[in-house]
């Protein structure tokens, strides 16, 4: 075929290079079918994309178990009190880290590495980089050592770090009474002082407070840049709105909002207070005051509480707390004299995937040092898949680390080549189970990622979850072989949306492989596809790449399912039993472009069956390769191609086997 057609429209433009990471799950169990329904998956069919688009050698996918912390601590600490796990925390840590890695396996996540931030090599390089990037920014003067009130077991005898303590949060208009220290499940931040109603979970007593000093980033100073950035962000169409939005609800001033009931009471009060605004809005509940900064936002806070005034505090950034006394976790470097410290587990994990680069790269015999290559150069692109709980840290506290990195004099919210640059962050939106959001540490358990492997295959689960449109809202996952409700006469919704390979695209690949081999002995005609497919085909791969490129991922399915429906609704058209060989022959050569174009477009998402679709045309891994997407499938193979030998029965894209004979 002549060299293809340049497009008449301009096509998204990718970076050489990139990272693909997503958030890391806790050491402390196995995967829900959130983490891989919600995060992986859409990782990974990104992942696979661009190694299609822009080559395989310059794609690194990277994530790994998230060791540290107290959840892992007390995970661990109340398994072994209910005589559930006699290991050590290190045994319990990999035991879950090795589950969790299988799992991806059979999910098809395919991850060039999954490291693990407590173990082996990993662990290993991951403090190197640690003690690297603090020191780093205290070198640049951007961090604080600031003492802080810690809550206090007296019964234990111990401060209580993260999860160790539990309450309401103290945030207006967050409903949620899974807070913990200093941020609650849905990653509002706070003082410790003002968490509601604390209790220490490990005695269920009320904690007492005590001084503790620990460093902090002064992430405040960066509220101008952030709000650079996220201006730009709002103007970019590849980023979902909820990330913009979300970050966009910290950049303002420390306010408190206060109950009316104690209205009279502050204005006996306000004089005392710090300098302040109060904001009028008599229709709500409670009135608002606004401060100029958040140290006499704090003091404010301090003296309501001594006078009995209920209030909540708003959204808006403050000091984002580096280090504890938590023994489980990273050791700190030795600054100014403070020894015995740990890395609080939040912000290691934010530089983690930086570390499980280089710790790839070196298992690759290659220089450590190339992570910058990757990380630091505008002809590179990052890309963090999350869950849009986790918008605070990696859309917040994450770029404006990055931005720290740089020269005091240089400091932008476009850093320069050389510097750690900005990351793409893809933030899905909440998947349910049977409309509730489960958690599980919460009332609605959500099933394991394994589980579902007893009733449906990977590809059935992918494609579902692809097309559920996570990009776009907050969607219910509801499969019917988990749910109590169901309609029983109804189609399971998981199924129904695998059927488009199980039955049509399958159908379509098997009619062209068993009538060549009836026709042709198996071996493939050399016809040339006319060019009302090459058309089609055009458009499609625009119409994919286009929605790809956005991280529209259910958009993707929309096209696939038009280009397969179409081409499936030819060949029933075009190809009879009495159709005579010269005419079959093009029939084919069209029927074999089809399923050649759709199975590029497929790669990303079913890799099982486009890799098994790939053996039987017998080709090498060229033929994913978008730089010569048009070709037919004889460009790979040469002219008079026999392809391998199709059994009767054969599928590529295949049911459960507990759904047979269960229709």
């Amino acid at each position: 075929m002549d060299k293809q057609k340049p497009f008449e429209i301009p096509r998204p433009v990718f970076p050489e290079r990139a990272v693909i990471t997503g958030g890391m799950p806790y050491g402390n169990k196995e995967l829900h079918f959130g983490h891989v329904g919600g995060m992986f998956v859409f990782a990974d069919t990104f992942a696979r994309f661009l190694r299609d688009r822009i080559g395989k050698e310059n794609v690194i996918f990277v994530c790994g178990t998230d060791c540290y912390g107290s959840p892992i601590a007390e995970g661990w600490r109340q398994k072994v009190e209910k005589g559930k796990f006699s290991g050590t925390l290190e045994e319990f840590v990999n035991a879950n880290h090795e589950k969790q890695e299988q799992t991806l396996h059979d999910y098809g996540i395919s991850l060039n590495l999954f490291g693990a931030s407590g173990l082996g090599r990993t662990k290993e390089i991951h403090a190197e980089v640690t003690d690297w990037f603090l020191r780093s920014l205290y070198e640049k003067g951007q961090l604080d050592k600031i003492t802080t009130m810690q809550f206090y077991d007296e019964k234990a005898g111990m401060f209580l770090n993260g999860r160790q303590v539990v309450g309401k949060c103290p945030v207006q208009g967050c409903q949620s009474e899974k807070a913990y220290a200093d941020e609650c499940d849905l990653g509002h931040q706070y003082m410790p002082e003002n968490l509601i109603d604390p209790v220490s979970t490990l005695t269920g007593e009320k904690p007492s407070m005590k001084p503790v000093t620990n460093w902090y980033f002064r992430l405040r100073d960066y509220e101008k840049l952030m709000q650079e950035w996220t201006a730009r962000l709002q103007k970019d169409k590849t980023v979902r709105p909820v990330v913009w939005r979300t970050i966009s609800e910290f950049l303002k001033p420390p306010v408190i909002y206060v109950k009316r009931e104690y209205e009279e009471t502050y204005l006996a009060l306000k004089d005392k207070l710090p300098a302040h605004k109060y904001l009028e809005e008599p229709k709500k509940p409670s009135f608002t005051i606004e401060f100029a900064d958040l140290p006499d936002c704090d003091t404010a806070t301090r003296i309501l509480t001594e006078h009995g005034i209920r209030f909540r505090t708003g959204k808006t950034l403050v000091p984002f707390r580096l280090t504890g006394n938590i023994e489980w976790g990273v050791p700190a470097p030795e600054l100014d004299g403070e020894t015995g410290l740990t890395v609080w587990v939040w912000p290691e994990s934010l530089w983690a995937p930086i570390s499980f680069t280089q710790a790839y790269l070196e298992s690759q015999g290659r220089s450590r040092d190339e992570w910058k290559d990757y990380w630091c150069s505008k002809k590179s692109g990052v890309y963090q898949f999350i869950g849009q709980d986790n918008i605070y840290f990696y859309g917040i506290a994450e770029p404006s680390m990055w931005m720290a990195q740089q020269a005091e004099e240089e400091k932008t919210s476009d850093p320069p080549e050389g510097e750690l640059q900005m990351p793409t962050i893809i933030a899905n939106h909440h998947i349910l189970f049977l409309n509730k959001k489960a958690s599980s540490s919460g009332a609605v358990k959500p099933p394991m990622a394994d589980e579902l492997l007893a009733y449906y295959t990977p590809e059935q689960l992918r494609m579902h979850w692809l097309g559920l449109g996570l990009g776009q809202q907050s969607v219910s996952f509801m499969p019917k072989v988990l749910n109590p409700d169901a309609d029983q006469k109804a189609q399971d919704p998981v199924i129904k949306d695998g059927l488009l390979l199980s039955n049509v695209y399958n159908r379509m690949i098997r009619t062209a492989f068993y009538t060549t081999q009836k026709l042709f002995d198996g071996v493939m005609p050399d016809n040339e596809p006319e060019e009302t497919f090459l058309a089609d085909a055009k458009k499609a791969v625009l119409d994919y790449e286009r929605h790809m490129a956005k991280f529209a991922f259910h958009q993707c399915t929309y096209v696939l399912d038009s280009y397969i429906r179409s081409g499936s609704k030819y060949m029933a058209k075009a190809l009879k039993d009495d159709t005579p060989p010269e005419e079959a022959a093009q029939v084919l050569s069209n029927l074999f472009y089809i399923i050649r174009i759709a199975g590029v477009l497929l790669h990303p998402m079913a890799p099982f069956g486009t890799e098994k679709l790939r053996e039987y045309l017998g080709t090498d891994e060229r033929i994913w390769s978008w730089d010569t997407i048009f070709e037919p499938v004889n460009y790979f193979t040469g002219t008079g191609h026999k392809l391998k030998f199709l059994p009767p029965r054969t599928d590529f894209f295949t049911r459960h086997e507990s759904q047979f004979n269960t229709d």
